[in-house]
């Protein structure tokens, strides 16, 4: 028998182990490739797509124009601004001076900070990181305060305006809801701790470090910048998108496909010093009532496919970003656009599914509804008029044709019984099982979403409202929190809203005491004294909970 040297027999199966990946990389390239097939029609802009496998690039294109009224492609070495994926890096920040013992995660940003209003409560830099803050966020405090959507905004803008505001949207630590203000004011924190300007900061400290050579915060968006893509709204008349927002710590960082992926390479083979801080950038904390948020430090840690993912998007102007990896598969992906159709979310996940297949776990299908009989006077003690005041949502049960219906301020849909109390909503992709229960005196609605926790409805008690009650509305409304007026009219028996920036803001009443209007004003509720009388109104908008409008005319 013949013999072969080993060494020999190794090359021919390295060799043949080489062409193996090389087919898998061909036959990847070319189903990601067709992905974009539209990014590279005529004058249309695109993106650039970056793909990472086991620490080596697999794919790297660039797709469309980076510039419409100049023809300029982009390439896949073009800058793009990325949104909110600033953020981790921000976070990251915070991360590398705790290692070096000049904060605690559990510090009262006051101690940093002191100008900040005491709202009572104990606001730390780690409700900051995760969105648990309760802090009112950055656009929809300024929306409510008459900026609209062009109008410049930056640090310094927000600094004026937090010292204005006298409560926050919920307790610190109690409830997850996206801030930007955090994150703008971990700026100040770094700043005020190292004594150095944020943008410099972090380009000595994180960007050199990790050799992200074409990544930096911008913190003028007027400045002209070489290779910066430009960003266009619409995914076919494309209109010219200005970034007026020039703030950072929570957005304006631009950078590349490549740098990006090697920044999320560190998630699975971190450099030499960053082995901690990387590890702690994926740390989640309960909210205090014991449920999750996998709201990390800048990330969010979630599961795609089956497998562990560390991801975030970012979106201003026209750009959209989109960032993710699979640590424990050493799959990376980074889709920049510069079109707000662009999807890079989308696209992300297309790639993922290409690399990694689909999951393996698969949704177990919905069971069929058992459902039972009730009469129409048991089914009519159920209806009514529903509020959510925390989510400020309402929903409203009637009995029609001896079904229960359910409707907000959008489609009504059927209710089947399953038991005396307890309804599940037909025609809906989520299980979704409306209860009816009675608690201190008030009947309430409770909604669970796929086994969630309740969002808890409680029934109104004097939801009829006449039209001739509208004069009650009537008035001048004024926020200090905010420095601006609402007047609010009626004519032809129609309400309206009046700010001098954002104009006339039509409106309607969902039940008595309670309108909801376009933004940004979205929910309005009215507040009255002991004798009936109205004193002010709360405004909710989102991001922004009961800000308080005192009624001075």
């Amino acid at each position: 028998m013949k013999k072969y040297n080993p060494l020999f027999v190794l090359a021919v199966l390295l060799l043949f182990s080489l062409e193996s990946f090389a087919q898998s990389d061909a036959a990847w390239n070319q189903k990601i490739d067709s992905l974009f097939t539209e990014w590279n029609t005529p004058n249309h802009p695109g993106g650039a797509i970056a793909v990472m496998k086991d620490g080596k690039t697999i794919f790297s294109q660039a797709y469309g124009l980076a510039s419409l009224e100049y023809l300029v492609p982009n390439s896949t070495g073009t800058i793009f601004n990325t949104g909110s994926v600033s953020k981790q890096f921000t976070a990251m920040g915070i991360v590398r001076l705790e290692e070096e013992g000049k904060l605690s995660f559990d510090d009262d940003i006051r101690k940093f900070i002191p100008e900040l209003p005491d709202f009572g409560e104990k606001i730390t830099i780690r409700h900051m990181l995760h969105h648990t803050s309760g802090l009112r966020s950055l656009h929809t405090l300024f929306g409510l305060a008459g900026w609209r959507d062009d109008d410049s905004r930056t640090n310094a803008d927000l600094n004026r305006i937090i010292l204005n505001q006298e409560d926050l949207n919920f307790s610190p630590g109690s409830e997850y809801l996206y801030c930007n203000t955090g994150y703008m004011l971990m700026v100040n924190i770094i700043e005020n701790v190292t004594g150095e300007v944020f943008k410099e900061w972090m380009h000595k400290n994180i960007f050199s470090e990790l050799n992200m050579s074409q990544t930096y915060v911008e913190d003028l968006y007027s400045r002209v910048v070489p290779n910066n893509a430009t960003s266009y709204y619409g995914s076919d008349n494309f209109e010219r998108a200005v970034e007026y927002w020039g703030y950072v710590g929570s957005g304006n960082m631009h950078s590349t496909t490549a740098d990006l992926l090697t920044w999320l390479s560190n998630f699975s083979h971190p450099q030499k010093g960053w082995e901690s801080s990387f590890q702690k950038m994926q740390t989640v904390d309960l909210l205090t009532d014991g449920s999750e948020n996998n709201y990390a430090f800048g990330v969010i840690v979630d599961e795609h496919l089956g497998r562990k993912r560390i991801q975030h998007g970012g979106s201003i102007g026209g750009f959209r970003a989109y960032v993710a990896t699979y640590p424990e598969e050493e799959l990376s992906i980074v889709a920049l656009t510069n079109f707000s159709a662009g999807n890079p979310g989308g696209h992300s996940n297309q790639i993922a599914e290409i690399i990694l297949g689909k999951s393996n776990t698969e949704a177990a299908p919905k069971p069929a509804i058992k459902s039972i009989s009730l009469n129409n006077e048991a089914l009519a003690k159920f209806e009514g008029t529903y509020w959510d005041d925390k989510a400020k949502s309402m929903q409203k049960v009637q009995l029609k044709n001896d079904t229960l219906r359910y409707s907000g301020t959008g489609r009504e849909r059927a209710l089947v019984p399953i038991s005396s109390n307890t309804f599940k909503l037909l025609n809906v992709p989520a299980d979704v099982e409306v209860k009816f229960e009675t608690a201190a005196k008030k009947d309430q609605l409770l909604v669970s979403v796929d086994g969630s926790g309740p969002s808890i409805f409680d029934e109104v008690e004097n939801p009829e409202f006449k039209e001739e009650d509208l004069k009650d509305y009537v008035g001048e409304y004024y926020s200090s929190e905010v420095e601006t007026t609402y007047t609010i009219s009626v004519k032809d028996d129609k309400i309206e809203l009046y700010q001098v920036r954002h104009g006339f803001i039509p409106a309607k009443v969902l039940f008595k005491d309670v309108i909801t209007a376009d933004y940004p004003t979205n929910v309005v509720q009215f507040v009255r004294d002991s004798k009936g009388k109205v004193t002010g109104i709360l405004i909710t908008n989102g991001r922004v909970r009961n800000a308080w409008f005192k009624k001075v005319l």
